[in-house]
């Protein structure tokens, strides 16, 4: 299987004038408010009243005029650190699957690929791959489908995304395990570890976060879903986790490539949940020593394996946490028929 197709702008582009779009746009968000991260630069607030850092900000914006969605596209959107490496994987995996031939499934090429190349690599962020360094490419002659993702709220979606009718996949986390795996990242990326969660649940509470407010981000989509589930795909880490299998040929069936009888006799379905189980992605040789440049810093592939658990927040989070989380998620979510699964033992 080839490798997906470079998403870097082809020769005769006008490099001028995508790096003066960039720059006027830095200045734009450089008059919005701004609110501390707990790293060295703050949180800028979109108009649309979500946060996150100046070369994302831009980044998106960029997006929102550049990009054009087809039908065939397949864009799988989260919250960061809800699982998204995994459900790039099984994506990719899913769509791309050729089942190996005469060698048998273990000789698939989208398999081969993931042992091969990060997800991230495979499935690129607009906001955050493609869109950056004062580049906007022209995404038109990839083929499709082009499988692509995003963190950015529904709201500031490029308008092209709703209209075109491509199939959406999101997903999202119970907060409380949201929130702990978003400190771990982001501690690490600090040049003084706090070691604490406790100001990051303080600004978690209050809506500042990454892409945040959390709560926002999901009901946005969930709303959505509700409206549009033949276009959007609603789905948990929890319930990913708890029948992975199922949950595959749920996004199967969505995306367009539902897993044939011969296919499942084959067990091929059973091979894409081992290839992209924790162990087997954590394990690659890619993962543990490879790297991939996001928002234009390089970054280990390590870094988004850390342990892939659902309720390890209780080694973290204080019971007095733990309640005011779940109030608020209660409160949110109020009248609006999406209820976690982690909200049912509540």
């Amino acid at each position: 299987m080839a490798s997906p197709p470079s998403l870097l702008p082809s020769a005769g582009e006008d490099d001028e004038s995508q790096r003066e779009v960039f720059e006027q746009l830095r200045q734009l968000v450089s008059t919005y408010p701004t609110v501390p991260s707990g790293l060295d630069t703050p949180y800028y607030r979109h108009p649309d009243g979500w946060y996150t850092f100046l070369p994302a900000m831009v980044s998106v914006m960029v997006a929102q005029r550049h990009f054009t969605a087809r039908d065939t596209d397949i864009i799988i959107a989260t919250f960061p650190k809800c699982g998204t490496t995994w459900l790039k994987a099984l994506l990719f995996a899913t769509v791309h699957r050729d089942g190996g031939g005469a060698g048998g499934v273990e000789d698939d090429a989208a398999l081969a690929q993931l042992r091969a190349r990060n997800p991230h690599q495979l499935v690129p962020f607009l906001e955050i791959q493609v869109y950056v360094r004062d580049r906007a490419p022209d995404l038109s002659s990839l083929p499709a489908p082009r499988l692509l993702a995003t963190h950015i709220p529904r709201p500031s979606l490029p308008a092209s995304v709703a209209i075109s009718g491509c199939k959406v996949v999101y997903m999202c986390r119970d907060p409380k395990d949201c929130l702990v795996s978003l400190w771990h990242f982001l501690d690490a990326q600090r040049r003084e570890p706090r070691g604490d969660v406790g100001e990051d649940f303080r600004l978690f509470c209050d809506g500042v976060s990454l892409v945040g407010p959390y709560w926002d981000h999901v009901l946005a989509y969930w709303r959505w879903h509700v409206e549009r589930p033949g276009q959007v795909l609603f789905m948990t880490y929890e319930e990913l986790s708890g029948d992975t299998l199922g949950q595959l040929r749920r996004l199967a069936e969505f995306v367009g490539r539902p897993f044939t009888g011969e296919e499942r006799a084959a067990r091929v379905d059973e091979a894409i949940v081992k290839a992209c189980s924790f162990e087997s992605l954590a394990g690659a040789e890619v993962n543990r020593s490879g790297t991939i440049e996001l928002m234009e810093e390089p970054m280990r592939n390590a870094e988004f394996f850390r342990r892939g658990v659902v309720g390890g927040w209780p080694n973290y989070l204080s019971p007095e946490m733990a309640t005011r989380i779940d109030e608020i998620t209660e409160s949110k979510f109020r009248g609006s028929g999406l209820v976690l699964p982690t909200m049912m033992t509540m």
